[in-house]
């Protein structure tokens, strides 16, 4: 059977060629010129952005991030305490790097929801991710059926609630069955649930 156009281009993407190589370094040497969020007009890698929802028509808005890579990095201790608890090095988020690009570039553009994301580049130093948004009121976007869920009041701000395929991934929400029992809800919403009914009732007044 032979093989689509956007097949070829993830190929190149998985198993880059000599030619390929060479091209990312003069993107990188460009991604490092720009903002940390620029709009762009279309996507870097086609395959993967219509994978996860882009269509090439009016109400569909891309975007790419930059987000510096590792852990956190806290200043130097000036009191006193023993050496194991100084806490500057091997200190990690809560959440991946690319939910954090996502949700920047949904502080820059607020008017945008964010459908989607997925990895371009990265460096020593930094990582990019190309942020699919779409705009909720445009007419196109409000006519078209398969996104037009996307309007809806339920997901507003979706980025900052971890509604995303990367805020998903981030909380857990891929892993189901045996281990994951106490991940729904979400981790916070389990533990509330069971401290409730943990606590023994009070005493009834005779």
């Amino acid at each position: 059977m032979s093989k689509s156009l956007y097949n070829y281009v993830r190929d190149q993407w998985k198993s880059p060629s000599g030619d390929m190589k060479l091209l990312q370094k003069e993107r990188l040497v460009q991604y490092r010129r720009e903002d940390a969020t620029v709009k762009i007009v279309r996507p870097t890698r086609i395959d993967r952005a219509r994978a996860l929802g882009f269509r090439a028509k009016q109400g569909y808005v891309m975007a790419r991030t930059r987000i510096r890579r590792g852990g956190m990095r806290k200043h130097a201790i000036t009191s006193g305490r023993r050496a194991k608890r100084t806490g500057i090095a091997k200190i990690t988020m809560g959440k991946n790097l690319q939910m954090i690009a996502e949700e920047r570039t949904c502080k820059k553009y607020p008017n945008l929801e964010i459908l989607n994301s997925y990895w371009v580049a990265d460096d020593g130093r930094y990582k990019w991710y190309e942020v699919i948004m779409v705009d909720p009121n445009h007419p196109s976007i409000i006519a078209d059926p398969k996104i037009n869920w996307i309007c809806n009041r339920a997901h507003k701000g979706r980025a900052h609630r971890g509604l995303t395929s990367a805020g998903k991934k981030s909380r857990g929400l891929y892993n189901k069955g045996k281990g994951a029992e106490k991940l729904r809800p979400s981790r916070r919403k389990h533990m509330s649930r069971n401290k409730q009914s943990r606590t023994p009732h009070p005493p009834r007044k005779t």
